[in-house]
């Protein structure tokens, strides 16, 4: 018998709280058709998180929707590289770990595609970890720092930011080969790409659109990167 593990709105809005549960309580949660559509979901070591999309506010989907815009002009000046974003997706590690991180990123070909007839999620017993995954950190910055960054640790993500958007900083992590996280100051996934550029980027947004602050992006990495012809 299981018991219900959804926390509060009001929890889900301020203060996201890690609960003690299964593997079972968090299929429970994951696959009842009674519970809001925009659920996310994170599971690690006998913990489920239960946020709802949408609750987050202006300044979380501003800068969310700021990094996508940095990943595509990013790709533009690499199109020898093959990039699929699919940020916000549920992936999970069947019986140990979940998660539906804001940003997520795949290089190369091997990308999760999705067919007719299967789980609208990211099967990672069939396919490998994202290449990068990122939180945006609005109301949570605490859980994306501690439980969340263990949880990407132990699925074996080689690199992890933290958007902290109330210091307009980027905590930036590279999977070392003792498996624990080590702050980086250049972009393993994003090869080359200072850390700083993007913290910079985020300045932007006090005096401008994050639509205007990605045009900044690309104007400036346009400077520093010669397009591949």
């Amino acid at each position: 018998m299981t018991t219900s593990i959804a926390p509060k709105q009001t929890e889900v809005i301020h203060s996201p709280i890690w609960q003690a549960a299964t593997w079972a309580d968090y299929e429970n949660c994951r696959d009842d058709r009674n519970a809001p559509e925009r659920l996310r979901l994170f599971f690690h070591d006998g913990f489920l998180l239960v946020t709802m999309m949408g609750w987050e506010g202006i300044k979380h989907a501003e800068v969310g929707d700021l990094f996508v815009m940095l990943f595509a002009f990013w790709f533009n000046f690499h199109p020898e590289q093959t990039a699929k974003s699919l940020g916000g997706c549920l992936m999970e590690k069947s019986g140990k770990q979940a998660a539906a991180p804001d940003l997520v990123l795949y290089l190369g070909d091997n990308a999760p595609t999705w067919n007719k007839g299967e789980p609208r999620r990211i099967d990672l017993d069939k396919w490998a970890v994202p290449d990068l995954v990122g939180e945006v950190s609005d109301t949570t910055l605490a859980s994306d720092l501690d439980e969340k960054k263990r949880l990407y640790e132990a699925l074996g993500v080689p690199e992890y930011w933290v958007i902290d958007v109330k210091g307009r900083q980027v905590l930036a992590f590279q999977l070392q080969s003792n498996g624990k996280y080590q702050i980086c100051e250049t972009s393993a996934a994003l090869a080359g790409l200072p850390i700083a550029l993007l913290e910079q980027t985020l300045d932007q947004l006090a005096e401008s659109t994050n639509i205007t602050a990605a045009a900044w992006f690309m104007q400036t990495i346009s400077q520093l990167i010669e397009p591949s012809n």
